[in-house]
């Protein structure tokens, strides 16, 4: 495994993102981990986890992209962080959106979008914490091609997530990043995996913080909701 990898593992685990336990999904599983931005909450956890989502985005992407597009309420530091990570790494100056979820009747930034408004040319990545059905992109799309004045001015480069469940989609076998590939037709990325995450973190030896029963619990959720991969 990559070492940027083991250390973000490491950075989700000690910032309180990630947790082992019993915890009831917005699908309405029950999920022996959960996964939640919501965790990052100093300017020095900010701004790694901007670190790593810049980098990310550069190498599943490349540059040929506007906006980072990031859905309520989650999405929305992940936005403006990752701006200012790919502002200094690679020296690009993106934009951030994301959706207010409820709309604004007054002042002069009225509507459903915070900070940059998206118009027909952008080209736009969707930067989110985790999706587990995929049921959350459902939202997100039809409010950005919204956006548009022309059918098709505005292009999806691509979403990213900081950890890939690897559980069946609402409607699919396939994992919900696979299922939001399929259907909208652009590429659906993570920075770890469950598999990486399993991989770094359970030792047989019970020296692991995922310990032997936190393995049979997770190992009968994927029985149960794994993705075909």
């Amino acid at each position: 495994m990559e070492q940027y990898k083991k250390e973000f593992i490491d950075f989700m685990v000690e910032s309180n993102a990630l947790k082992f336990g019993s915890f009831t999904l917005k699908s309405g599983r029950q999920s022996p981990f959960f996964m939640n931005a919501g965790a990052y909450i100093t300017g020095s956890q900010l701004e790694k986890l901007g670190v790593y989502y810049a980098h990310a985005i550069h190498d599943n992407f490349g540059d040929d992209f506007d906006v980072l597009f990031g859905p309520a309420y989650k999405g929305i530091p992940l936005s403006v962080a990752t701006c200012i990570a790919y502002s200094k790494l690679f020296g690009k100056e993106l934009k951030y959106c994301a959706d207010r979820k409820e709309e604004k009747d007054h002042g002069a930034d009225k509507g459903g979008l915070l900070g940059y408004n998206i118009k027909d040319g952008d080209r736009v990545v969707i930067i989110e914490d985790v999706t587990t059905s995929g049921k959350s992109i459902e939202e997100t799309y039809p409010k950005i091609k919204a956006q548009e004045t022309t059918p098709g001015s505005i292009k999806i480069i691509g979403e990213m997530v900081s950890l890939n469940r690897m559980e069946k989609s609402a409607d699919s076998d396939k994992s919900a990043l696979d299922s939001i590939t399929e259907k909208y037709g652009f590429p659906a990325r993570a920075i770890v995996s469950m598999k990486d995450v399993i991989e770094y973190l359970y030792k047989p030896d019970g020296s692991g913080l995922i310990t032997e029963e936190i393995k049979k619990q997770m190992d009968e959720y994927y029985a149960q909701w794994g993705a075909i991969m």
